[in-house]
């Protein structure tokens, strides 16, 4: 289920959480994060190539793309049995920003994004069907878990793709990694 955690910057221990769809997307849009819902026009099985999967997205990102204008898109996935995954998960774990916003669609899977918005620490669990857009120039961090298992379609607006500008904070240090968010959430 997506789920909505805001914590303040400096207090861990007491986050407010959000588990309505409409609510969280609402919270976010405040903050000038966009968060959808998309589904496929078509059946997808597990093994799908990357144009199958744009193809059964492809209404979905003909929409945003009028209003954005991407320059690029792919579709990456990870799962377990990765030999890489630990070195993809750090390179994601650290704060970081985007002189382009960063647009995520989760095919499969999950993964939580981290918005260092302000004082505020916005945690957000991004399942199957959720599109995410992070606004340029916002601090953030995203971890997929010790065992990560998603694909999801990225949107860019430049050529060069994803490109991080790192903060050199510690700041992902002081927060629920993905398995400990899980934990809490789920009780």
């Amino acid at each position: 289920m997506t789920t909505l955690s805001i914590y303040d910057e400096n207090n861990h221990t007491q986050p407010r959480h959000y588990r309505d769809f409409s609510e969280i997307a609402s919270l976010l849009g405040d903050a000038g994060v966009l968060l959808e819902r998309w589904e496929a026009n078509q059946p997808l099985p597990d093994n799908a190539a990357q144009e199958e999967v744009l193809n059964a997205y492809k209404e979905s990102i003909d929409k945003l793309n009028l209003k954005y204008g991407f320059q690029s898109m792919d579709v990456v996935a990870l799962t377990p049995d990765n030999p890489k995954r630990e070195e993809f998960r750090n390179m994601f774990l650290a704060e970081h920003i985007h002189k382009d916003f960063e647009i995520r669609f989760f095919v499969d899977g999950r993964g939580l994004f981290y918005l260092h918005l302000d004082d505020k620490v916005y945690m957000i669990l991004c399942e199957k069907g959720d599109l995410i857009s992070v606004p340029a120039n916002t601090t953030h961090w995203f971890d997929m878990g010790k065992a990560p298992d998603f694909k999801a379609i990225r949107l860019f607006t430049t050529n060069e793709g994803w490109v991080a500008e790192f903060t050199g904070s510690d700041i992902a240090s002081r927060f629920p990694d993905f398995d400990e968010y899980l934990e809490q959430v789920s009780d």
